[in-house]
């Protein structure tokens, strides 16, 4: 992993920095760069105008979460460089929760994450709030992605980020597998999807890899198990304001059928991290991997040699049935109103979002993407790239804001699943959710 340099070679940023500490001098504001002394201070992502056009120079940081792409990014980073002969890319990665937690005060301070991305739910909104992300509306940027899949980087009319991935929190599949029962197509609905996990147990093989264990990666199928029960399409967000409740009766429909999951996830399903996950679909000794599209490279590393697909549950009959699937758009890439290298940044921004970067950034890292034109040569990206025009629903655990009340919801269905009864599981979520909207 790249870093900031430290020893003797010091950025004027670092300079600003250490006089500032020592109190010998006062930095104005203006000596700062556009956007910086007050940027992550001030509510509702405002700071200085972001200047569109400056020299292109010194070292930019690139601050995420996803370390299965430094080499890809690398790569892409050197051809940057040789553009920009004056400029170079560093990236300060992060692990996924550990970026969760921390990267809204590294980021403002303005030390690293130049540029720098954002979760679609709570970190985007709590960011964006924090004052951090440079306004990018009527850029030339914003024109190179599909305007129908952006707008989850808007808050109030103002594009402050642009979501780089475009992702399908669903179950991937192995297609010899499920050809091997007799299966071709996603199943259509609820019987369809159970028979198929009972005809995966009478080949002697488990139907569902889950990583119960970790509840942020198990909180995937959640999902896909919401998507067609709830009464609307905001529904995790009526749960955070009170209007719904885990006691209702959608939710517990949705826990019942959790229930009637149990015979078909892997033994110790509650107990299970993700890496055991993939190992048990990516040897071949199950169906189903219950998580996302993310995770193909993952098995694709662990030796997976079968062909994949995706099959997320239809908790519906056929005729019901509003969306086969889920998508996410996220990675949400933005400037940062701390840095004294916006226009750097800027210009790196823009180079990510050019169609021929983009292409080698999917195909390489195995994501589709919300940039315009992107061609798609690897073969998973190609076999899955049907659902782009499916009837997908945006994934609705991201519209919680609070972490907290997420989790109480996503953790009944871990429950129902470790033993519990609906009943009792959703009792227990209701009383952590209605402590938390009352505090």
């Amino acid at each position: 992993m790249n870093q900031k340099s430290h020893g003797t070679m010091y950025t004027r940023r670092r300079i600003l920095q250490m006089f500032a500490a020592s109190g010998l001098v006062a930095v104005p504001a203006a000596c700062a760069g556009p956007g910086s002394g007050g940027g992550g201070d001030q509510g509702g992502g405002g700071g200085e105008a972001l200047p569109t056009d400056g020299p292109v120079e010194g070292e930019i940081s690139f601050a995420h979460w996803r370390a299965e792409d430094q080499a890809v990014l690398e790569k892409m980073f050197a051809r940057f460089s040789e553009e920009y002969p004056d400029a170079s890319v560093s990236q300060d990665i992060s692990p996924s929760n550990d970026y969760q937690s921390n990267a809204l005060q590294r980021i403002r301070s303005g030390n690293v994450g130049d540029l720098f991305v954002a979760f679609r739910g709570a970190q985007f909104v709590d960011m964006v709030d924090a004052g951090l992300y440079a306004d990018l509306s009527g850029t030339d940027v914003v024109e190179r992605y599909d305007p129908a899949l952006i707008d989850v980087g808007q808050s109030d009319g103002t594009q402050y980020g642009l979501p780089y991935q475009l992702v399908f929190n669903q179950p991937v599949s192995n297609l010899d597998i499920l050809e091997s029962v007799g299966v071709t197509e996603p199943p259509p609905d609820w019987d369809s999807f159970l028979a198929m996990c009972e005809d995966v147990v009478a080949a002697g093989l488990v139907p569902m890899a889950w990583p119960g264990g970790e509840i942020g990666n198990a909180g995937h199928l959640f999902n896909c198990m919401v998507m067609n029960n709830a009464p609307s399409d905001d529904m995790c967000a009526k749960i955070e304001s009170g209007e719904y409740a885990c006691t209702d009766d959608w939710f517990l429909t949705t826990l019942a059928q959790y229930a009637e999951l149990r015979p078909y996830f892997q033994p110790n399903a509650t107990g299970t991290a993700v890496e055991p996950a993939q190992q048990l679909f990516a040897q071949g000794d199950a169906a189903l991997l219950v998580t996302g599209s993310f995770h193909i490279t993952a098995v694709r590393e662990l030796g997976a040699q079968f062909p994949v697909g995706m099959a997320p549950p239809v908790t519906v009959s056929a005729d019901e049935r509003k969306y086969v699937g889920i998508r996410n758009a996220t990675f949400i890439l933005g400037v940062n109103t701390a840095s004294d290298n916006q226009a750097g940044a800027l210009e790196l921004l823009r180079f990510l979002s050019e169609t021929e970067a983009a292409s080698t950034y999917a195909n390489g890292t195995v994501q589709h993407l919300t940039v315009a034109d992107v061609t798609y040569d690897n073969e998973d990206l190609a076999a899955t790239s049907d659902w782009l025009s499916k009837e997908t629903l945006l994934a609705p655990r991201f519209q919680f804001t609070d972490l907290d009340i997420r989790n109480a919801a996503e953790q009944a269905c871990i429950d129902v699943v470790g033993g519990d009864s609906p009943e009792q599981a959703a009792e227990k979520a209701q009383g952590i959710i209605d402590q938390r909207i009352g505090s």
